[in-house]
């Protein structure tokens, strides 16, 4: 499983964007709401599993897309089933942990 990942740092937060890597470059839409799945947005670089766990448990901001990435990020107990949302039946997650 390869996820794509971008982290960015700011002050002490670790905020980390992944998605499903086969997501990067789709548009979902629904209504007036356009989500773009960009690379300059989400994939700084592609990673396995074992890093994709790590980021996940180390960043204090999470934005995820992506139903092996919002899997794998609920099964580390990162997150709730109740907060993920669907476009175009592409799930999305953010999360905050402080």
């Amino acid at each position: 499983m390869a996820f794509a990942v971008r982290v960015v740092i700011h002050k002490e937060n670790r905020m980390l964007n992944i998605c499903d890597v086969e997501l990067v470059g789709r548009t979902v839409r629904k209504d007036d709401l356009e989500m773009n799945i960009s690379k300059s947005y989400y994939a700084d670089r592609v990673v396995d599993e074992t890093e994709a766990k790590t980021l996940l448990q180390n960043s204090s901001i999470i934005n995820m897309v992506g139903k092996q990435t919002i899997d794998l990020s609920l099964k580390l107990g990162i997150g709730s089933a109740k907060g993920v949302k669907e476009i175009e039946g592409v799930p999305f997650l953010i999360v905050f942990k402080f």
